[in-house]
């Protein structure tokens, strides 16, 4: 495994060098990074409406993760400075506890049709169950495909939904997906099924679509935290913190963007919907009043426990995973083959960034790392070009505490003279 540390200090090149020398990439691969896997506008404009022009985030990584024994380099795609380097920190030490210990679902997702203008709703619902297993046939015959890969249709679910509308029903797939999200090989199972099953009930057919609300397809992560690493008062800190989220919606909302401040970027970086994650996320949050996605205790010890427990759907296959260079050497960095890891390794990073925040709000405050990082943000905005100008300004910000810009502008006008 490569040794990371230090890895902040190198340049791009010595970092790709690196990287290379431990056997993770290779020339073509480096070759890709370093030109940003540039999208072709003639593949953008085939993808998606009204092309005009195609956009970058960066890319940096995660270090100092181990998941159930074993050593992770992370991929993350994010704007933001401080997230990459926070998940870092709080992975190191957690490494000193034996890192992050992950239980995941088989990949099982839901989903639903929906039946309209039913004259009797309770009998529709009788001839469903009475005629459960000729429809339980008819979807594994539109699931031929992911059956060869040991995935499938494995239960059906039907029942009556009050809604203003008058009683619907709602007709439940659940689908082992293996590595794919999901989303195709359900809604195909969907729509090849829902005919015959409005022929039965005299029904209309409205909806036929997946739930990113993947509650068949959670994964839990914890981490032990030692006091005498991060010391008595972060704990006390962070588990101040925690109530506080616990006990206010406000609070809740940004804790849990915290949270998918990092999964969502190893989502990006692998290719994945992140909206469906983050909609997945929240609503999960939401099913026992809009709540936090971590949970902190102390143990025996007086060591602070962190838990994080969430449905993800990701997938290592299918969609932009299969078309975007850059997916693929994310997942190469990881070295990981199944959906259900990717969703250990995106939680830990989850789990990583929470705790990172929460023990920075709750002692020091958030901005004195943070803006430190953003310094070079900032020089940018001023108008720093060079490489050199940049390190130049982002450093006189930092130390000086003053982060405005037109400070910064001050400064690059005072360098250039």
């Amino acid at each position: 495994m490569v040794d990371f540390s230090g890895f902040y200090k190198l340049t791009v090149d010595e970092r790709l060098a690196k990287l290379k020398a431990g056997g993770l990439v290779n020339d073509d691969d480096i070759k890709l990074l370093k030109d940003s896997g540039a999208l072709k506008l003639d593949l953008a404009d085939r993808m998606v409406e009204n092309v005009i022009g195609v956009s970058h985030l960066p890319m940096g990584l995660a270090t100092n993760f181990v998941i159930n024994g074993k050593e992770y380099v992370v991929p993350m795609m994010i704007e933001e400075p401080s997230v990459i380097a926070a998940a870092s920190n709080a992975a190191k030490l957690a490494k000193e506890s034996g890192g992050f210990t992950a239980i995941a679902d088989e990949p099982v997702m839901i989903g639903q049709i929906q039946f309209v203008n039913i004259s009797d709703v309770e009998k529709a619902l009788q001839i469903i169950k009475e005629k459960k297993d000729e429809i339980f046939t008819l979807a594994k015959s539109y699931a031929q495909q992911i059956e060869r890969y040991g995935g499938g249709v494995k239960e059906i679910h039907a029942r009556i939904l009050p809604t203003i509308r008058g009683k619907m029903i709602i007709v439940e797939f659940y689908v082992d997906v293996r590595d794919a999200m999901g989303a195709n090989t359900i809604n195909t199972v969907l729509e090849g099924v829902a005919p015959t099953i409005s022929e039965m009930i005299k029904g209309k057919t409205r909806l036929r679509i997946l739930s990113n609300l993947a509650v068949k397809r959670k994964v839990t992560v914890t981490a032990v935290w030692k006091k005498e690493l991060i010391g008595e008062e972060a704990i006390e800190g962070i588990l101040d913190a925690y109530a506080f989220a616990d006990s206010d919606i406000f609070r809740c909302a940004t804790h849990n963007k915290g949270i998918m401040n990092g999964i969502d970027a190893v989502a990006l970086a692998t290719g994945n919907d992140w909206r469906a994650v983050e909609a997945g996320a929240h609503a999960f949050a939401a099913m026992l009043g809009y709540k936090p996605l971590t949970q902190y205790e102390k143990n025996a010890d007086g060591n602070l426990v962190g838990t994080i427990t969430l449905p993800i759907a990701a997938g290592t296959v299918g969609g932009a995973i299969n078309t975007s260079p850059l997916a693929k050497v994310s997942l190469k960095l990881l070295g990981i083959k199944t959906s259900k890891e990717l969703s250990m390794v995106m939680a830990a990073v989850g789990l990583a960034n929470n705790f990172a925040a929460l023990r920075a709000l709750s002692t020091e405050g958030i901005q004195k790392g943070h803006m430190k990082l953003h310094a070079r943000n900032i020089a940018v905005l001023a108008g720093a070009t060079s490489g050199e100008e940049i390190d130049t300004v982002a450093a006189e910000l930092a130390k000086s505490h003053n982060y405005d810009v037109n400070f910064a502008k001050e400064l690059l006008v005072k360098m250039k003279k």
